[in-house]
């Protein structure tokens, strides 16, 4: 038994309980999957972001005497693409960009749509309905679809790209966002909280965030993969990063040619791009498993 300043003996496994964090990092650690893709993924940004002091060649310089080199040529551990380009260098440096590309616009998304859903969910009414009716509006198209109409019409490039992709993840993590604060708002304790006078920003900082942000954050962690897909796709189409950026979509595209000549080498952008989905989407499941939250 542990004694208190008051005078009250708790038991020791009480004052000793861990937090809710450190208990989702006991659970999450004990996943050997999950930790597994973490390292991975972890690598695949090191990797992305330290590039240019891995000693890679330019990832830049063609030579046409060297086209398409099978893996384990001369030089080039990874072969060379259909401009004599080193493949593994311009594979670390378009894990920047397709990695950029596919996370970032989950991330804006995320804080845009998790507040469009806090206002919705908390203030019901006629503004729920403005914003949901809204979002509603974007679920009538699939969201490759969506992606690719507002990427065609604002024009390929980066910046272009990130809009589109954010666009098409607001409405879902708003969903999300609105049926989480819409099922607390009621609660006992959010009543009592405006009972003592509590302004709304107050009672949404204190009181509503705090418990309905694990479940969009493991949602919106969920998208990432399907995210860096879309971003790859829309390279591929030509509505994404434009050449001569390393960008595994973009990479994938003008390889497609080469699929007959070296194969293997032309399956490589598809190769990152799949294990890094992969990795992504177990790391999502790890992630809501140790975080317990219910569907």
């Amino acid at each position: 038994m542990a004694a208190t300043d008051a005078g009250v003996e708790l038991p020791a496994a009480i004052e000793k309980a861990p937090g809710y964090w450190s208990g989702v990092f006991r659970r999450f650690s004990r996943d050997p999957v999950a930790v597994t893709c973490a390292v991975i993924v972890l690598l695949l940004i090191l990797a992305a972001i330290f590039a240019p002091y891995l000693g890679l060649n330019d990832p830049y310089k063609a030579s046409m005497i060297k086209r398409l080199k099978p893996i384990g040529y001369d030089g080039f551990p990874l072969g060379t693409d259909e401009q004599g380009r080193d493949m593994l260098a311009r594979l670390i440096y378009g894990g920047r960009l397709t990695l950029f590309v596919g996370l970032m616009p989950v991330v804006f998304a995320f804080f845009i749509g998790s507040f469009l859903g806090l206002v919705a969910g908390y203030a019901g009414g006629w503004i729920n309905t403005v914003i949901m009716r809204t979002v509603d509006v974007f679920f009538a198209f699939p969201s490759v679809l969506l992606a690719i109409a507002i990427s065609s019409a604002l024009g390929a490039g980066m910046i272009n790209s990130l809009v589109s992709l954010t666009i098409v993840f607001i409405p879902s993590i708003c969903r999300v966002a609105e049926s989480a604060t819409a099922s607390v708002r009621s609660l006992d304790y959010i009543e009592a909280a405006r009972a003592t006078g509590g302004n709304v920003l107050t009672i949404l900082r204190v009181h509503v965030i705090g418990n309905v942000l694990g479940p969009i954050f493991v949602y919106a962690t969920s998208l990432t993969s399907v995210c860096m897909i879309l971003a790859a796709g829309l390279s591929f189409l030509g509505i994404g990063v434009k050449p001569p950026e390393p960008e595994w979509g973009l990479m994938l595209n003008t390889l497609r040619t080469a699929i007959y000549i070296n194969p293997w080498v032309a399956a490589l952008p598809g190769a990152m791009i799949f294990i890094t989905s992969l990795c992504l989407n177990l790391l999502s499941d790890g992630l809501r498993s140790a975080m317990n939250v219910k569907d």
